[in-house]
């Protein structure tokens, strides 16, 4: 019997290399000059200079520009039907965001079909692919009966691995008078019914939402069913969220707009990553989260989309890179490392996020010299090829 191997793949030439892996470059980004990786399947096998590349099957010249690990986006609600655009429009005109809107989601995504949502998951996905996003985390929460959430989240997992429960968005219009009884439906007989198809479990622990004592029960129910926890916190205004995702060990806490210096100590002296959700801010015009004292703490950062109909409508993680340079206090390499590595972090993932031999082959190269000119050239497309799981797409 013969066995046939996949062919290996040197792309060289890449003017600037992102690994994340500081064994392999310059500084926490690892940067490697004039660079060369080898893509043997679905796995990096090789990263040095291209004058060390060793001899491949196929070669790819990149012609100067940049290189860097495909975008890690650990935050998005793909599952969906309908769009808010009236709703962001008066938002616009000045009326301010709540978390009310999201009860118009929920009724179209309930009434549309299976075929049509995942559809727009499917499309969605294949929009951030061709901004280099390579690994994509999403939820459910747009459903809020057992039988709609269960389906949000098999939906989810044909289209990806990172997949969230979120039965606590909000409170559902079916169960405005009784808040407890929906805590009640989401802690048992939705838990039972949508564990089997997600990874994580969520809850909007926010004013209008869930409170610290609801959202506790929630992320403690769902650590028994074995999901591993994650919290919507801080975003509208101070609250217990962020002290609740350390104090279960969540793999992160989204948003962190509203931080105490006791918030962020808790942070940094965990390892639950804070994802921060530019997108969110910019949709809302709300307060931008203040990247800089987390960072300087010593805390994980990371950046994600947050893409979601109603309050951050965007698959883009190089517009999140530019809002966050711009806005949030961070410098070009802290926000690249916190799209690619740092999403890696908030989703406990080691394969993802890096360009190191035995990761998976997830790449993108850029139509610039450096990974800089995601900040410097907001807006442009500069993603020009990227390869996810060592397939050219």
């Amino acid at each position: 019997m013969t066995t046939t191997s996949a062919p290996t793949t040197a792309i060289t030439h890449i003017a600037q290399l992102v690994t994340n892996d500081p064994s392999l470059g310059e500084g926490p980004l690892g940067l490697i000059q004039d660079a060369a990786v080898v893509i043997d399947g679905d796995r990096i096998a090789w990263v040095g200079t291209s004058s060390k590349a060793p001899a491949t099957d196929n070669a790819v010249d990149a012609g100067g520009r940049a290189g860097l690990p495909g975008f890690v986006d650990s935050h998005s609600h793909l599952v969906f039907a309908g769009d808010r655009t009236a709703e962001f429009n008066a938002r616009m005109s000045g009326r301010p965001y709540s978390a009310g809107g999201i009860r118009t989601t929920v009724a179209a995504t309930r009434a549309a079909t299976d075929d049509a949502l995942s559809a727009n998951v499917a499309r969605y996905l294949a929009e951030g692919l061709r901004q280099g996003t390579t690994t994509q985390e999403t939820k459910s929460g747009y459903g809020l009966t057992v039988e709609d959430e269960a389906r949000a989240l098999r939906i989810a997992a044909e289209h990806t691995d990172e997949v969230t429960f979120l039965g606590a968005h909000i409170v559902p219009p079916d169960y405005a008078d009784d808040p407890a009884g929906y805590v009640g439906l989401v802690t048992g007989t939705m838990l039972d019914a949508c564990a089997p198809y997600a990874r994580w479990i969520d809850v909007f622990c926010e004013r209008g939402a869930f409170d610290g004592d609801q959202a506790r029960a929630i992320l403690t129910a769902g650590r028994a069913k074995g999901l591993r926890p994650r919290v919507h916190a801080n975003q509208l205004g101070h609250g217990p969220g962020v002290q609740l995702a350390v104090e279960l060990g969540a793999a992160s806490a989204d948003h962190c707009t509203h931080l105490t210096d006791a918030d962020i100590d808790a942070l940094a002296q965990s390892d639950t990553v804070a994802t921060l959700l530019p997108g969110a801010e910019f949709s809302t015009r709300a307060t931008w989260p203040d990247a800089r004292p987390l960072l300087d703490a010593g805390a994980t950062v990371a950046l994600s989309t947050d893409c979601n109909p109603g309050s951050s409508f965007t698959s883009s993680m190089p517009f999140c890179i530019a809002l966050a340079v711009r806005d949030m206090g961070m410098t070009p390499d802290e926000a690249v490392w916190s799209a690619t590595a740092g999403g890696a972090r908030a989703l406990r993932r080691t394969d993802v996020g890096v360009i190191t031999p035995g990761a998976r082959a997830d790449l993108a190269l850029l139509d610039a010299p450096s990974h800089v000119h995601l900040a410097y050239r907001p807006g442009v497309p500069l993603v020009s090829a990227v390869w996810h799981k060592g397939v050219l797409v």
